[in-house]
């Protein structure tokens, strides 16, 4: 099962993706994520691990398996029966940018819950999308990093 959600931004592509790419400060700014732990140091990178918290959701490990700087970055979580990919896009549209969530579920078990989950997650990437558009338009603060 694929969801998908997709917002016009009014900012840069390189700043949207900055916003993406800074997983630990998700939770400042979608009420989708409770908290993020990188597993890992540095700069969001192939091989990249995460400790993602959501409501109403277990406790999931992501791993980065592409990455496009700048652009694009693609993670996994995976248990028995099941693989969740997400997708995290960038593109250069007229003025602004057009940025992409997307989130597959593979597998006996993804298909079930994809379908017991399609109204969760639907408002998820819905808070997910708004959440990114009101933090990459608003203006830098001088301790602000994404």
């Amino acid at each position: 099962m694929r969801f998908e959600a997709s917002v016009f931004v009014q900012a840069a592509p390189e700043r949207v993706f900055a916003v993406f790419a800074d997983v630990e400060r998700w939770p400042e700014w979608t009420e989708s994520v409770t908290s993020v732990r990188r597993l890992d140091d540095g700069d969001l990178r192939i091989g990249s691990r995460a400790r993602i918290k959501q409501p109403k959701l277990p406790v999931a490990f992501w791993k980065v398996t592409e990455l496009v700087p700048g652009r694009k970055f693609v993670w996994q979580s995976t248990g028995p029966g099941l693989r969740t990919v997400g997708f995290h896009e960038v593109e250069p549209t007229g003025t602004g940018t057009t940025a992409r969530i997307a989130l597959e579920q593979h597998g006996p078990v993804g298909r079930l819950i994809g379908r017991i989950t399609a109204s969760l997650t639907d408002r998820y990437l819905a808070m997910e999308t708004a959440g990114l558009k009101a933090r990459a338009e608003r203006p830098r603060q001088p301790e602000q990093q994404a």
